[in-house]
């Protein structure tokens, strides 16, 4: 006889559940707010980034709906279903830290930012299936407004550090072709923390078996998963072929029309997409209902339709974060403090501020998460306060053209970090209610899709936007930034609030 829910969990308990998000985010706010500062530093031009940041969303595209579709169907004993997961990601994070701020050339660079992002989506996907696990469904608002808090805390420490470094007394300059201490220490530091933080929530908390899963009763949707795989058999193979036309198009026009190179990677994933629906679809028809790919294909073209809502609102949003992580270094530079050369004391400088800037955002979403969010959320409703921080962080962004001094940027940071804290935690407390507990992980993981696309489309299509009609003037890309970032609002009205 089933029980009536899972247990509620305490602040204590809901601590242990998402420390280790503390380390993870100190590991992506290093790498979001210096690596554009250390290819720069390694000899990358301006128009070099968005080809060089391309590894880590296809990394994250291609790791997290495996993770998903994985640790739904891990079992390890003590260790548990995501916990293996969290332990196999902090490992190789934690070195891929340690080793970055070694590196001589570019290519050695970017293959460690290739295995950090890999490593960070490894334990990162499972964390948002964590929540979803151990939680009751009237505690997921308060799971993921915890877990946002971790999130912002963490990348302050990790934004800041560069910053406090220099006040301190380490050197922030280096010769042509090296990275300053102020990087390398903090990113040894964080390393360190990474790791510690995850092993905190792998000590501290104990997993439900499958027989307790099994058991619960609050609510969850039920699911088969052979459902997903009858219904991908029954497909024809007319959308495979549309989306492997859409690749070839896109393929032929970037030569046509002399587009940045990187725009071949857009076309090719179309096709790889195609392709791979093309084999799922045949290996469901001929009755192989547990093999990995036709379960991903099917779960991806099977969507609940409240997620596919959420999806577009996720795509636009984080479109305006990743022009905003790749770009706000050079335009901090060249507009608040004079300087295009990444050689220089004053671009260094620069550089040190956006970890304030990025320090500040966070340390804001850390707050809103706690109070201003889950105040709104109980009296408006989640959907109503997502697109309220939506908006706020439209405006922070188009603030930037506002602001001549670079202190004043960090009002700008405000509106960004409301709107930071609402992507991090509504979207994923509207999801976890609403979506089959057996499913949860690889849900998760596609969802994250629609982080990871967006990210490859600003890194393949932005630079040539940019170099046809804003070339050397990156302040605009704020201007792309804050339009996107409210057709993410735009998108969120479609959405209607989940049901209690």
């Amino acid at each position: 006889m089933p029980v009536s829910e899972k247990p509620r969990q305490s602040l204590a308990g809901l601590w242990n559940i998402s420390f280790g998000f503390f380390g993870i985010q100190i590991g992506f706010a290093l790498q979001n707010a210096n690596m554009s500062r250390i290819f720069q530093s390694l000899g990358s031009s301006l128009d070099d980034l968005p080809a060089l940041w391309v590894a880590a969303p296809l990394t994250g595209l291609l790791v997290q709906p495996i993770i998903g579709h994985m640790s739904d169907k891990t079992w390890l004993g003590r260790l548990g279903r995501r916990r293996p997961y969290f332990l196999t990601g902090a490992i190789l994070a934690a070195l891929s830290l340690l080793l970055m701020p070694l590196s001589q050339v570019l290519l050695m660079a970017a293959l460690l930012l290739w295995v950090l992002d890999a490593s960070l989506n490894i334990s990162m996907e499972p964390f948002r299936a964590f929540v979803g696990d151990m939680l009751p469904r009237d505690q997921h608002t308060a799971g993921y407004a915890v877990q946002t808090a971790f999130i912002g805390a963490g990348a302050v420490v990790g934004s800041i550090f560069p910053y406090l470094l220099e006040h301190w007394g380490v050197a922030n300059e280096a010769g042509a072709g090296q990275i300053p201490d102020t990087v390398r220490y903090s990113f040894w530091a964080g390393g360190v923390a990474l790791f510690a933080a995850v092993m905190w929530t792998i000590v501290t908390t104990r997993e439900y078996s499958p027989e307790e899963v099994s058991a619960f009763d609050d609510g969850e949707i039920a699911h088969d998963g052979t459902v997903t795989i009858r219904a991908l058999a029954a497909r024809t193979l007319t959308t495979s072929i549309v989306w492997i036309a859409a690749g070839a198009a896109i393929v032929a026009g970037t030569d046509a029309f002399g587009l940045e190179k990187e725009v071949y990677l857009l076309g090719g994933l179309l096709i790889a997409y195609g392709l791979a629906s093309i084999v799922g679809i045949q290996m469901a028809r001929g009755g192989r209902s547990s093999n990995m790919l036709s379960s991903i294909v099917g779960d991806f073209s099977g969507m609940p339709p409240l997620m596919k809502k959420l999806a577009l609102a996720q795509f636009f949003s984080w479109s305006a974060l990743f022009i905003m992580w790749i770009n706000t270094t050079p335009v901090v530079a060249q507009y608040f403090f004079s300087s295009a050369d990444a050689n220089s004391a004053a671009y260094q400088e620069g550089g040190n501020w956006v970890g304030v800037l990025f320090a500040t955002y966070n340390g804001v979403a850390a707050i809103a998460a706690l109070t201003i969010l889950p105040f709104l959320a109980r009296r408006i409703g989640k959907v109503k306060t997502h697109i309220i921080g939506l908006l706020c962080g439209a405006l922070g962004y188009a603030s930037f053209f506002l602001f001549k001094n670079a202190n004043q940027l960090l009002i700008a940071e405000v509106g960004v970090g409301i709107a930071w804290a609402s992507i991090l935690a509504m979207p994923y407390a509207i999801l976890a209610s609403n979506l089959p507990q057996k499913k949860l992980g690889i849900y998760m993981g596609l969802f994250n899709v629609f982080i990871v696309v967006p990210q490859l489309l600003v890194a393949t299509v932005m630079g040539s936007i940019m170099k046809a009609f804003f070339p050397d003037e990156p302040i605009y890309t704020m201007a792309f930034a804050a339009a996107v970032m409210a057709l993410a609002a735009l998108a969120m009205t479609r959405v209607s609030e989940e049901k209690a």
